[in-house]
């Protein structure tokens, strides 16, 4: 979503918008220079609409590619982001969109993105709901076009077989949400933001979405003098634990996942980081058996932290359940939701999804933009394809590492003093205090150990 405007007008001083150009009645092709499906070509490819590394029914350690994978296509950055940023206007005209907020111009939205899909051979999207369906002036009215558009939806998914990785309520854009959702001081909001939540839950269940996410731009605050975190942090607990009945009652079977972001819109959010996350979860009784975590690489640098940190975090305590594939720029302060590039970062990532077997019923979903200066059409393809194959070459690594075994034996090793004796009776929680200080007095001072960093990355790079 852009904070920055979203048109020129004379009143601004600037020039007058292009005229947007519209699809064509019945046309047959929204991306007619695209070939119908993108070929994998190998490694030795220097055609930009080809995988170099993503071979989708190739088997990697036991599973095809594509399983490993799951790769999933964004509707927000991809159809309703036109290159907007907090400083100037849009740069990018679709012609399949004209601007309005008519059903029309969301089911032709829609039909453009499913060709994206396809031609891409992503078996999955995601959206927020306002994404794919217009706001309405009250409740009843919206919730009547989100039933109209996903019912023109669930109808390119049964033509394609597209499937809906997940869906997400949008609780930052609407002035109404200025100060959050369900840590709005005003019950009211509360209660509007809960009803959204409850519409987008039947929409994704009849979707058959098999995660839903909640990401709180704006559960967070500003300032500390007008904010009762304790209080914040309680309503948001209890708007999840309202989410839980309501799914059991219904008998719906999608994972709920929260999505960690340190800050952007709100000054601080709550769910900062995935250890923040993870502890909220944990002190509010029983959310941790609800709930996983889908995390945005570019938050996690946001917070402070590498690409793969939170990642490999998560993952170890069996709390990783999807992720937003993008990446950031360490120059720029904001999160800029760009494609991943970056070999190594992915590699990383995907050692992590290896070891836990697989990121089902999550996936890799590219919350990625094309950026500003990027304004063909085909640049939209060009960037999934170039992410699609970071991640296939990251998979090969990482499977090539763990056939191989020299890091994680190094790793093994580095740790070997926890493996039996006095350092597993501490891993066993079997050892106290005393028995501690009784050990040094017995053995001295430790031996000094070299970490070896150095080494490690040499050996990583050779993977690369």
């Amino acid at each position: 979503m852009s904070f920055a405007p979203t048109s020129i007008s004379a009143e601004t001083g600037g020039a007058a918008e292009p005229a947007t150009k519209k699809s064509k009645p019945g046309a047959s092709s929204y991306f007619p220079s695209v070939p119908d499906k993108i070929q994998y070509k190998g490694a030795e490819s220097t055609d930009p609409l080809s995988f170099r590394y993503y071979n989708a029914d190739e088997v990697i350690m036991g599973k095809p590619m594509k399983e490993w994978l799951r790769f999933s296509v964004c509707f927000w950055h991809t159809f309703r982001g036109k290159g907007s940023d907090p400083f100037g206007f849009p740069t990018q005209i679709r012609h399949w969109d004209d601007e309005t907020d008519s059903i029309e111009n969301a089911k032709s939205r829609a039909n453009a993105a499913f060709e994206l899909f396809t031609k891409l051979g992503v078996e999955y999207y995601t959206f927020h709901d306002r994404d794919v369906s217009p706001e309405r002036s009250t409740l009843k009215e919206t919730n009547a076009a989100m039933d109209e558009i996903a019912a023109h939806l669930k109808s390119l998914q049964d033509a394609t077989g597209v499937k809906l990785l997940w869906a997400t309520q949008n609780l930052f854009s609407h002035p109404r949400y200025m100060n959050g959702a369900f840590t709005n001081p005003d019950a009211h909001v509360f209660a509007y933001g809960a009803a959204q939540v409850k519409k987008l839950m039947d929409v994704n269940h009849v979707l058959g979405g098999e995660n839903l996410v909640f990401w709180g731009g704006r559960e967070g605050y500003f300032s500390i003098l007008n904010t009762d975190m304790r209080r914040d942090l309680d309503h948001l607990a209890a708007l999840f634990k309202m989410a839980i009945r309501y799914k059991e009652e219904k008998g719906h079977t999608y994972q709920f996942l929260i999505e960690p972001k340190p800050r952007e819109p709100a000054k601080h959010q709550y769910d900062y980081d995935a250890a923040t996350a993870m502890a909220f979860l944990s002190i509010m009784a029983y959310l941790n058996e609800h709930f996983k975590l889908n995390i945005e690489p570019n938050h996690t640098t946001l917070a402070g932290h590498d690409f793969e940190h939170d990642i490999i975090l998560s993952s170890q305590y069996g709390m990783l359940g999807s992720v937003d594939s993008n990446t950031g720029d360490p120059l720029v302060g904001w999160d800029t939701d760009q494609f991943p590039m970056d070999y190594k970062k992915a590699t990383l990532a995907m050692g992590a999804i290896v070891d836990q077997g697989g990121i089902a019923p999550g996936g890799l979903n590219f919350d990625c933009k094309v950026r500003r200066e990027s304004t063909d059409d085909v640049d939209l393809f060009i960037g999934h394809i170039g992410a699609m194959d970071c991640f296939a070459k990251g998979l090969r690594n990482a499977a090539k590492i763990r056939e191989e075994a020299v890091l994680p034996g190094m790793v093994k090793e580095r740790y070997s003093s926890y493996d039996e004796g006095f350092g597993k009776k501490i891993e066993d929680g079997t050892i106290s205090l005393e028995e501690c200080e009784a050990f040094v007095i017995e053995n001295g001072e430790p031996k000094q150990i070299s970490g070896k960093q150095e080494l490690y990355e040499m050996v990583l790079n050779r993977y690369m």
